[in-house]
């Protein structure tokens, strides 16, 4: 799968965000090593805390169907910057493997790809 049809899946998933609060839809595509593909958005709550972002949407997911050997991730979001993962989403998709390549994109449609290492230098795992 080439990354533009990634991102094809994460704007689509993104179409399903649930954004009353942040009007800030986004949308991920997490592609694990036998090529499947776990879609997520983000979706608020009035309890902000309980809001989750597309990304661990989409690997919580892939784990939950079994699946924990992610290999590519695309964020989808219409920021004028790059639609870069949180921390917290840093954090938990490190667990899984340090070394994921990750696709951000912005309003102008353009995109790059940093490793999760380069976004979260010093991440942890036990």
């Amino acid at each position: 799968m080439t990354w533009e049809e990634l991102l094809a899946l994460a704007a689509k998933a993104g179409e399903n965000a649930y954004v009353p609060y942040s009007k800030f839809p986004v949308g991920a595509a997490l592609e694990c090593a036998d090529g499947t593909v776990f879609t997520g958005c983000n979706v608020e709550n009035a309890a902000y805390g309980s809001t989750i972002c597309a990304e661990r949407t989409a690997a919580v997911k892939a784990v939950s169907q079994g699946h924990r050997d992610f290999r590519r991730l695309a964020i989808w979001g219409l920021s004028q910057d790059y639609c870069y993962p949180c921390g917290a989403c840093r954090q938990f998709l490190y667990e899984f493997n340090p070394q994921l390549e990750i696709c951000c994109t912005r309003a102008a449609g353009d995109w790059v790809v940093r490793s999760l290492s380069e976004f979260l230098p010093y991440g942890f795992r036990f």
